[in-house]
């Protein structure tokens, strides 16, 4: 998996080989071996069933839930964001410090108290995988899929919000902090949702898509972290 986190980055522009991505992340790499050794972690496998499927409508499907890297003056955060495929609405996002499942589940049940979906997809990723994570759509009657290793295509539309994220926000403010990547990022996310017109919407933003109205709410600059040091921040 280092070797497809280093194939993302040259495709993002921060050209690394595997052994220069070590020696520059060595903590994130450890962190994903841990979640990526084959056989570690057992789990149920799940189809994909977007396969053919015409999304046509706000709530059809959350796609996508992923977790991207956040560079900061020292050492990174990792970034998870959940994304109504049909309208392209951020529904929420966090940051954490460790790549365990649950800043994945915060982010769940906060994209959950905006809308639901009849199916929520995701890759198999340990965190997206977790009991605590499926355990969360299941009790709610929402079906799960999951990509096939490999695809990346299945996951288009969050790997284009992370090009975004990354080259017109993260990689012009080199955050020193957590908290004031945080304070960015809840700007950035109000202006990818609110002000950002999408052609392929018709020249609507994502919260005209999803809400059908036009809505416009103010940046807030207010960010909290708790005593783990984990930070995040919901649009």
């Amino acid at each position: 998996m280092v070797s497809d986190v280093v194939r993302v980055q040259k495709k993002e522009g921060d050209c690394f080989t595997s052994f220069e991505f070590d020696l520059t992340y060595p903590e994130f790499c450890k962190a994903v071996r841990e979640f990526a050794e084959p056989g570690s972690q057992e789990h149920r496998k799940y189809p994909y069933l977007l396969r053919g499927l015409t999304i046509d409508r706000p709530n059809h499907v959350f796609w996508a839930a992923d977790i991207t890297y956040v560079r900061l003056w020292q050492g990174f955060v990792y970034l998870v964001a959940i994304m109504d495929w049909h309208s392209r609405y951020v529904l929420s996002w966090s940051l954490s410090n460790t790549l365990d499942a649950h800043f994945c589940i915060e982010a769940l049940r906060e994209a959950l108290a905006i809308g639901k979906p009849q199916i929520f997809n995701t890759d198999q990723g340990s965190q997206f995988t977790s009991d605590g994570f499926t355990g969360v759509l299941k009790g709610l009657g929402i079906a799960i899929s999951m990509d096939g290793r490999g695809r990346v295509f299945d996951n288009i539309f969050v790997e284009r919000l992370w090009r975004s994220v990354k080259y017109e926000e993260v990689y012009l403010k080199d955050y020193g902090t957590v908290d004031e990547a945080g304070q960015n990022l809840a700007c950035y996310f109000h202006l990818y949702n609110y002000e950002r017109l999408h052609q392929s919407l018709g020249y609507l933003t994502p919260a005209e898509a999803y809400f059908g109205y036009e809505a416009d709410f103010s940046c807030s600059a207010s960010h909290s972290a708790d005593s783990l040091g984990m930070a995040k921040a919901t649009i």
